[in-house]
């Protein structure tokens, strides 16, 4: 049984995706801020015949959170095959110039830095069992259409991170691949469940992303884009 921690696993793309490999077999790690919502989670998947999954307790903007994290996968669990790099913050939405630099750090708290000391601490775990790593993230070009200053930002940082630690680990022959997913406009609570033309559901891209991960192929170092071509 293949084990993977989603962060941000209880809603959203993160837990239509928990409920798809689960339902392939995988043992489901959720990792949410939100005990209670963590643990309703599990309920729901244990509801919908997901036959083995547990809660983590994590905070993406609590350093000291992560850590104990990271050292209670280690002990309570003898794999981890998967990351999956879901959770994240939209930052404010308002106007770019008005932004606050208490927004930029928060939003980058959990986005970035937060994000990578998770998989910072969870590489050697992940390396025993030639893990993976998937960043679920959005490009970040110039683009009219689509311009939040704190959210792109952070993840522009995220993607950095992803390309840089996937150098690292060829240079380094390390057990270990990382690369990132674009889902493509998703109705989530992210931005406010939105819909309309080019919006997808949650199931769908779930759907799609676990076609990803079980196509047998290396993707080291990838920005792999479900919908559309990459802007």
């Amino acid at each position: 049984m293949k084990t993977v921690l989603i962060t941000g696993g209880n809603k959203g793309i993160g837990y239509s995706t928990a409920l798809a490999l689960g339902k392939q077999g995988w043992h489901i790690l959720i990792g949410a801020r939100n005990e209670e919502r963590g643990l309703e989670a599990i309920q729901k998947l244990k509801d919908a015949g997901v036959k083995k999954t547990d809660f983590v307790q994590i905070d993406l903007s609590i350093p000291e959170m992560i850590d104990r994290a990271t050292g209670d996968i280690g002990q309570r669990f003898s794999q981890l095959n998967l990351l999956i790099n879901n959770a994240g913050v939209p930052g404010a939405f308002g106007p770019n110039l008005e932004e606050t630099v208490d927004d930029l750090r928060a939003t980058m708290d959990v986005n970035f830095f937060g994000t990578f000391q998770l998989t910072q601490g969870l590489v050697p775990l992940l390396e025993k069992s030639h893990g993976r790593i998937i960043n679920i993230t959005i490009p970040t070009g110039p683009n009219p259409n689509w311009n939040p200053l704190s959210y792109k930002s952070s993840k522009a940082a995220q993607n950095v991170m992803m390309s840089s630690l996937a150098i690292d680990f060829e240079k380094e022959s390390r057990n270990v691949e990382i690369f990132s997913i674009h889902p493509g406009p998703t109705t989530t609570d992210l931005n406010g469940n939105m819909e309309g033309e080019g919006f997808h559901t949650a199931d769908d891209v779930a759907e799609k992303i676990v076609t990803i991960i079980n196509d047998g192929k290396s993707h080291q170092g990838e920005m792999l884009e479900i919908y559309g071509e990459l802007f």
